[in-house]
């Protein structure tokens, strides 16, 4: 797709936008605007770098390690919103004479895209291998609600001891911007330390239309807080704000107790999309930098069971003909394939609610929202709202299910119906 045309359809979907009231969650834009992957897919970006993840259990400094837990955050913002445009390398013709949708493994230059609205009870199953670094993930995640969209996901190095936890509803408003609002939060606990974190989930801007290139932006103050003693207060910014560059941030790590001097211990400032520096605040000392994409930093492969071999229930399966028609640029194939989903999973929910039926999630579950103690206790002072009632509650794995969990997941019921 040349950027004239990317242009144009970018201008039809700003009109189509503007139509469009309340919630945009749930909206389809146009099938050319789409990314080859599934909302429930996008927790991928907190696993696919297995030593990094496993970093602060191997860190005997618990200053440091909040310094890893930030450093785990920022390297997945990258894969997390740039959504679209890492899926696929620089494409060739087929045999037929179509060309793939094209991506781009480096560069946050390109228009990222929509992923799928995600269908109730998909789930998205993967795992992660750092032979080098003797470390492994493995990633859970569900769409355990509909209306309203709600995700969650777990993802778990079983080795070291490490786990993070986390669910989200997402809100979207266009004004001119598409304006993402997650609703929800994530959690990551060091099993050696007996250690928590309560990380945010930061609300996004989608900018670039007039220029017919689409990026994510984060602006605002978020605070990641660790049962250790430590919070990060992280403040970002962007293109034509303040300094002027897209992606920017900042953040101090210092004690809570410091809260109100905010005694910085270390500074971590640059870019999310791109590399930061970090610098001890006491000794002005540079610790070290990080490159995006520096070999060192690359994702491992993801590792998932071959199409064939997946549930009906597993969302690479579920969209398989939405992502090849997405893969050739065959847009009808897009739609068609699409409908097909989208109308049984309505059927579905017309039978369910004929037949008094409740749908239960598979491999998570909804408790209260006074139950979170980890949240309630970190939150403190923090003003951190748990928003419970508007997330059907708050949501947990259910590590039974996870550990038990067997093909077929629903016999004799596929997102197709009975």
């Amino acid at each position: 797709m040349d950027s004239r045309t990317l242009s144009s359809r970018l201008r039809e979907l700003v009109k189509f936008l503007g139509t469009v009231k309340g919630d945009l969650a749930n909206v389809t834009g146009p099938p050319s605007l789409l990314a080859p992957c599934s909302v429930v897919e996008v927790g991928h970006c907190w696993a696919e770098r297995p030593a990094v993840f496993a970093a602060p259990a191997l860190e005997p400094s618990p200053e440091k390690r909040t310094l890893l837990v930030l450093r785990w955050f920022l390297m997945a913002l990258r894969s997390q919103l740039y959504i679209g445009v890492d899926h696929y390398p620089t494409p060739t013709p087929t045999s037929d004479g179509t060309t793939p949708l094209a991506g781009n493994t480096s560069s946050t230059h390109k228009s990222i895209r929509k992923p799928l609205n995600a269908f109730l009870g998909e789930l998205f199953l993967a795992s992660w291998t750092d032979a080098e670094h003797k470390c492994s993930t493995q990633l859970v995640a569900e769409q355990v609600s509909h209306h309203p969209p709600i995700t969650a996901m777990h993802v778990v190095d079983r080795a070291h001891g490490v786990r993070a936890d986390g669910y989200a509803r997402v809100e979207m408003t266009f004004n001119g911007n598409v304006n993402i609002r997650q609703v929800g939060h994530a959690t990551l606990h060091v099993d050696k330390y007996d250690e928590d974190y309560l990380i945010p989930l930061p609300d996004v801007k989608v900018r670039g239309f007039l220029s017919g290139c689409l990026y994510p932006e984060i602006s605002g103050t978020y605070h990641l807080v660790s049962s250790a003693g430590f919070v990060v207060e992280m403040r970002f910014w962007g293109e034509g704000l303040i300094r002027g560059k897209r992606n920017s941030f900042e953040a101090r790590v210092y004690r809570r107790e410091d809260k109100g001097k905010k005694n910085p211990l270390f500074e971590v400032a640059g870019c999310w999309s791109e590399g930061w520096i970090v610098r001890d605040c006491r000794s002005g000392e540079v610790l070290g930098a990080v490159d995006l994409d520096a070999p060192e930093n690359e994702p491992v492969p993801m590792d998932i069971e071959p199409l064939e071999a997946q549930d009906p229930w597993e969302s690479r399966r579920a969209w398989s003909g939405v992502l090849h028609g997405l893969r050739v640029g065959d847009m009808r194939m897009v739609v068609a394939e699409k409908t097909k989903v989208e109308q049984a999973q309505r059927q579905m929910r017309a039978s369910e609610a004929k037949r008094g039926v409740a749908w239960e999630p598979l491999l998570f579950r909804s408790l209260p929202g006074e139950s979170h103690e980890v949240f309630h206790r970190l939150s403190e002072g923090m003003g951190w709202q748990l928003h419970h009632e508007r997330t059907n509650g708050v949501w947990k794995v259910d590590d039974g299910r996870v550990k038990n969990l067997q093909r077929p997941f629903r016999a004799g019921l596929t997102p197709f119906g009975y």
